[in-house]
């Protein structure tokens, strides 16, 4: 079922021909397990996190904390699985397919609206590491988001964050959400054959798409969020995106797994803040540097702004994000969101 939509997606858009693409190196890591270097090969309690696209930048700690063999030395088997976008990491978490999914702390606000209890529970980052990119041809007439109005502009997938973000910039800057098209064209080949060929004006997208689209000169970079600064400039404040967070009821009966998690993500995140994106880089699996480890060392270098060192979430994160949903969200704009519910520190002050 989550395939046929993501394809019927894909049609939509007219890249229907592209889709075997999509898979990318978001599913050459599809069903992995904790086989780092330092790992005995994937013994231990066994927990299945979905993933809104393992290639990411973005979403790198995931498939990092188990190349660095964190996951087994907490004595876990994690498998990880991707999806191109998000909001299926959520579909498949909130059906029950997993216990866990890496994606933006702003579903579990949307799902709180929806009577859907889940939380982030170690958050990554403190910025979306988005970049809003425009097309070559595009490029003279669309400069600002003020000149959303009439464009077709690329997100991962409907509903998906970057689609939040799109109508967020959109609104902001006088344009209705009706009257620009979002186009769901995932990321990595899909998205840049759309700029390509013109089947979107510009988009939203992460590295290593982003640093792939300035290396082969197909489009500009419009608005850059990679860092707390730019989320700043673009959303007011600090927006907490990539996290790990799970069902509400979940977490409260298995705290001691939960623990076990946090304790090796958090452990990752110090790990980052300590390495180059070289050697970030060379931890990774060979085929997410697309042919090109320099350039892939470029994308990680690029978003690591937006990582955090302890998993911790921002102070004053959650009310930015509230206050971007709202903006656009009628479900969430006239809902009480009850922030206290969609995110613990439990985990992490543990850790600490």
């Amino acid at each position: 079922m989550r395939n046929t939509a993501r394809y019927a997606s894909l049609a939509a858009a007219g890249l229907l021909a592209l889709s075997s693409l999509t898979a990318c190196a978001n599913d050459a890591a599809s069903s992995t397990t904790d086989t780092g270097s330092d790992s005995g090969g994937g013994k231990g309690e066994t927990v299945k996190i979905m993933v809104g696209g393992l290639d990411k930048v973005i979403y790198l700690p995931a498939m990092l904390t188990q190349r660095l063999g964190y996951f087994q030395a907490e004595g876990l088997n994690v498998q990880l699985l991707s999806e191109p976008a998000g909001v299926q990491a959520e579909t498949a978490l909130v059906s029950g397919q997993v216990q866990g999914a890496v994606g933006f702390y702003d579903h579990t606000l949307d799902l709180q609206t929806k009577g859907k209890s889940v939380e982030s529970v170690v958050q990554f980052s403190h910025a979306p590491g988005e970049v809003e990119v425009v097309s070559n041809k595009a490029a003279g007439d669309l400069t600002s988001p003020k000149d959303f109005k009439g464009r077709k502009l690329g997100v991962t997938g409907l509903g998906s964050s970057t689609d939040f973000l799109t109508k967020y910039l959109a609104v902001k800057n006088g344009v209705q959400v009706n009257e620009f098209s979002p186009v769901a064209v995932g990321a990595g080949p899909t998205f840049i054959a759309a700029l390509q060929k013109g089947a979107i004006d510009g988009g939203m997208t992460t590295d290593p798409t982003v640093a792939t689209i300035l290396d082969k000169k197909v489009g500009k970079v419009l608005i850059d969020m990679r860092t707390p600064e730019g989320s700043q400039k673009a959303l007011g404040g600090p927006y907490p995106s990539s996290s790990l967070y799970m069902q509400t009821d979940w977490v409260n009966g298995h705290k001691d797994t939960v623990q076990k998690l946090v304790n090796a993500f958090v452990k990752t995140l110090k790990w980052m803040s300590t390495h180059s994106a070289d050697e970030i880089a060379a931890k990774m699996p060979a085929d997410y540097s697309q042919g090109s480890k320099t350039l892939y060392a470029q994308a990680i270098k690029s978003t690591l702004p937006m990582f955090t060192d302890d998993g911790v979430m921002p102070q004053g994160g959650p009310e930015t994000v509230e206050k971007v949903l709202k903006s656009f969200n009628p479900n969430i704009k006239n809902a009480k969101v009850d922030l206290s519910k969609t995110y613990t520190t439990e985990f992490v002050d543990a850790a600490k």
